[in-house]
């Protein structure tokens, strides 16, 4: 397993973290397009949640987009459908956590403003109108639980977009090994760091803004960043991997010293939405390209384990997300040779080297 001096010195020759092998490119780009497919069903959820089941204190019909027929509730019932519950977790995690921009606006003034007007105009709703007064915090932790499903939204509607556009490059030729996978990525993530996140609801006639253009908050430091932060390092711990009991002290009290996340699960099929994602891997399971599938059956338990297998290739592709996020905002160019700015490049990967060596980074040797 490489030591964080060794990923440090790595992130700063601008080589990647996962070794560049052909069983890795296949695997990276084939769970990738996978959870792109995935990506693609989780963000029109979180957006129609944010904008359809906006306050709404028990909305049991939010996992489906609006459609109540009867073959989709059955689906439903017998889980022949997408689990929407991981995408909850992710939410969650990162509205708990609480870190990047968007956090920093939820505690302005301007927020707060904004939340007491919706609230004045949704007191006509009776339920509401009793719960408000009654419990003062109730309803403001409703809109910022709102306004982080809809920026979690905007940003997988983004990466969904890059990963099958990275398997579409990995087809025809332009992609063809693991360097080139980060690099891609990296150019995507570059090209979405300023794209807007903002986040309005109509109610009745009017509209009113949760996260007004004003704010300032963008794709890559508001964002991005922070997912990073809550689902990749920090996460929640889950039911049945450590004990709650306070004696025991299996969790910490510092929310940053947290190492739930995806880049430290053990890939163990819980089937649960926390770590390890089973209910993710159940998801790409269902939308594996072909190849990707032949290559997990030609390996240990064929298919009996292929849930666990998948897990392990979604850790490597996740380091290569983790690497492509991490040199596209690198302080200064890897090129430069003025000694400050390498000293503050150094300090900058040394930072993100000593967090991802306490990961699963026995996976990331050829």
């Amino acid at each position: 397993m490489p030591t964080a001096a060794e990923l440090a010195d790595r992130l700063l020759r601008g080589q990647t973290l996962l070794a560049d092998t052909p069983d890795h490119l296949l695997e990276v780009v084939g769970v990738l397009e996978s959870y792109g497919i995935v990506l693609d069903a989780y963000s029109r959820n979180l957006i129609f949640q944010a904008e359809r089941q906006f306050l709404k204190p028990f909305p049991v019909f939010r996992f489906f987009d609006g459609d109540l027929s009867p073959a989709k509730i059955w689906r439903h019932l017998i889980h022949d459908r997408i689990n929407f519950e991981y995408a909850e977790y992710c939410q969650k995690a990162m509205l708990w956590h609480g870190t990047g921009g968007m956090d920093a606006y939820f505690d302005s003034e301007a927020f707060i403003a904004n939340c007491a007007a919706i609230i004045r105009h949704k007191r006509r709703d009776p339920l509401l109108a009793v719960l408000a007064p009654l419990f003062p915090a109730f309803l403001p932790e409703l809109i910022r639980s709102a306004a982080t499903t809809h920026a979690l939204g905007q940003f997988w509607r983004v990466m969904s977009d890059l990963f099958l556009d990275l398997a579409e490059a990995e087809r025809d030729g332009r992609v063809r090994s693991i360097p080139a996978v980060v690099e891609f990525l990296k150019q995507g993530l570059v090209a979405a760091a300023g794209l807007p996140i903002h986040y309005g609801v109509n109610l009745g006639d009017s509209h009113f803004w949760v996260l007004p253009p004003e704010a300032g908050l963008t794709f890559l430091a508001d964002v991005a960043v922070p997912y990073v932060e809550a689902v990749f390092l920090r996460g929640m711990p889950f039911l049945g991997t450590v004990s709650f009991n306070a004696q025991a002290q299996q969790i910490s009290h510092d929310q940053a010293q947290f190492a739930y996340g995806a880049l430290y699960a053990d890939p163990l099929p819980t089937m649960g939405a926390g770590i390890p994602p089973s209910l993710l891997m159940q998801d790409m399971y269902r939308n594996l390209p072909e190849p990707l599938h032949q290559w997990y059956l030609e390996r240990t338990r064929g298919e009996g384990d292929v849930r666990v297998k998948i897990c392990g290739s979604f850790q490597k592709s996740m380091f290569c997300v983790t690497n492509a996020a991490i040199a596209g905002t690198l302080p200064h160019p890897l090129a430069s040779g003025d000694p400050a700015e390498q000293a503050a490049n150094r300090a900058y990967a040394e930072a993100w080297a000593t967090r991802l060596a306490a990961g699963r980074t026995d996976c990331l040797a050829g």
